[in-house]
């Protein structure tokens, strides 16, 4: 794992860079109006993950009485495979924690391998299947929850 990455709390001038990595990442991304929406949402926490001076991933959550939803995990193509999304899981974990959240969802798709395998190491169990979930092309969505934190 890099030693050059840090995480850091999303603040507004993260906004452009995650909206970037997230038209990279996923068949649909949020709309800029709905990631600067998050900064006002007093549920949401979400991090951003730094290697040097840029941004390179992000992370998000809705908190929820003692439950978090997951909303996002992302990194940029260029800088995936070297442990950012264990440290972007970890530190809303330890968000989690420090809000006295006992319990953690998300949706995956069901062909999202490697985001399924990075849940699993941290705990995350396969519950059930939301048929039809995403709408670019009706694929499942893979349910999962960590009631362990």
């Amino acid at each position: 794992m890099n030693s050059d990455f840090k995480i850091c709390p999303m603040d507004k001038s993260s906004i452009k860079s995650i909206l970037n990595i997230s038209e990279l990442s996923f068949p649909i991304s949020w709309s800029l109006e709905s990631l600067e929406s998050e900064l006002d949402n007093k549920f949401a926490k979400y991090v951003v993950l730094k290697k040097g001076d840029s941004i390179v991933g992000y992370g998000g959550m809705w908190l929820i009485i003692d439950e978090s939803h997951i909303t996002n995990v992302a990194i940029h193509p260029d800088a995936r495979g070297h442990g950012g999304g264990d440290l972007i899981v970890e530190a809303l974990f330890r968000i989690c924690r420090k809000q006295k959240v006992t319990a953690i969802t998300l949706e995956v798709r069901s062909s999202n391998f490697l985001a399924i395998n990075l849940y699993e190491k941290h705990g995350f169990e396969k519950v059930s299947v939301r048929p039809h979930y995403y709408e670019d092309n009706g694929e499942d969505a893979v349910i999962m929850w960590n009631r362990n934190l």
